[in-house]
């Protein structure tokens, strides 16, 4: 199990994708990047093309993604709505039939402080698409993926808020945005922390605070309140590029010096450190985000919703 101690790599918290790619050649490789057709994940795609990677964007919208997409040489575009568990099952068969092996996986697409919406058996949407989504889609890639292969897990400072709520994971009652994402994103790096004890290399990773569409749900006027932006609308101190952003998932995709360090929650392109305070810019990582008992137990959870458990 990894341990959540940072090892000194040279990057930090402005360092941006193209930058911890330096000198690194993905010439032959394939990355799928969910999400990989706004904010940071446009970014990911565009560092990863450039480095040499073959991109699959599976997207929700396939022609909104293409037109984004299209000044990317080496990116082509799926269709996959990840809170359709079928959706996911199909692109998966479609997936599997063509050539080649998967090298990485970067799962980055997702939703935030969404109205309350019900989806598929009545699951929670963000649960649903952030995680059992995500969940169903990498078993059903099982086969596909490469001796080398990574899966990174975009996480959030947001699992601050909550862990798993065991006795109402769906928010039968009660129902807060905020805390429903707040789950969904502890269940993002408890997901990467038992798939790696699986033995597939995974990873969780903070990208950080960014301004992106991932806030569309999110009034305008709450921003000030929220401390997201200045005065005169601008990002607050302490926020990052898309660039910036996309940079730890990135690193972590790809950097050697991670190969020991399986399971591990990362932000600023190194390992994190656990959360010494509740202040989300500051980040780190809570303990019930890495805890390998609750790990297992919402894989289980998770195997038993979706009926996919690719390590059965």
């Amino acid at each position: 199990m990894a341990e959540q101690r940072r090892i000194g790599t040279g990057f930090g918290a402005e360092s941006t994708a193209d930058d911890v790619l330096t000198g690194i050649d993905l010439s032959g490789w394939t990355a799928l990047v969910t999400g990989g057709y706004s904010g940071l994940g446009l970014e990911t795609t565009r560092s990863l093309s450039r480095a040499g990677a073959h991109v699959v964007v599976p997207a929700r919208r396939p022609s909104t993604a293409s037109a984004a997409l299209r000044d990317i040489g080496r990116a082509e575009v799926h269709e996959l709505d990840l809170g359709d568990q079928r959706s996911v099952r199909e692109f998966a068969d479609r997936f599997r039939e063509t050539p080649g092996a998967l090298d990485i996986v970067i799962n980055g697409a997702g939703i935030m402080a969404c109205p309350k919406t019900r989806v598929g058996p009545g699951w929670e949407a963000h649960f649903a698409t952030n995680h059992l989504g995500h969940f169903a889609l990498v078993n059903r890639l099982l086969p596909t993926l490469s001796a080398r292969a990574r899966v990174v897990s975009v996480a959030s400072s947001g699992h601050f808020l909550s862990g798993i709520r065991w006795d109402d994971v769906q928010f039968r009652s009660g129902y807060d945005r905020w805390l429903a994402y707040a789950q969904s994103k502890t269940a993002n790096a408890l997901f990467a922390r038992h798939l790696d004890a699986l033995g597939l290399r995974a990873f969780a990773v903070h990208p950080g605070s960014i301004l992106t569409p991932l806030q569309r749900h999110v009034p305008r006027e709450e921003w000030d309140g929220l401390g997201w932006v200045t005065p005169d609308g601008k990002p607050a101190v302490g926020f990052k590029t898309p660039a910036q952003g996309a940079a730890t998932a990135v690193w972590a995709a790809t950097a050697p010096v991670l190969d020991e360090h399986g399971g591990a929650y990362c932000q600023d392109c190194d390992i994190a450190e656990p959360a010494a305070t509740d202040d989300m810019l500051i980040g780190g990582v809570k303990p019930w985000a890495t805890d390998p008992a609750a790990a297992a137990r919402l894989w289980d959870l998770s195997a038993s919703l979706t009926g996919v458990n690719a390590f059965a």
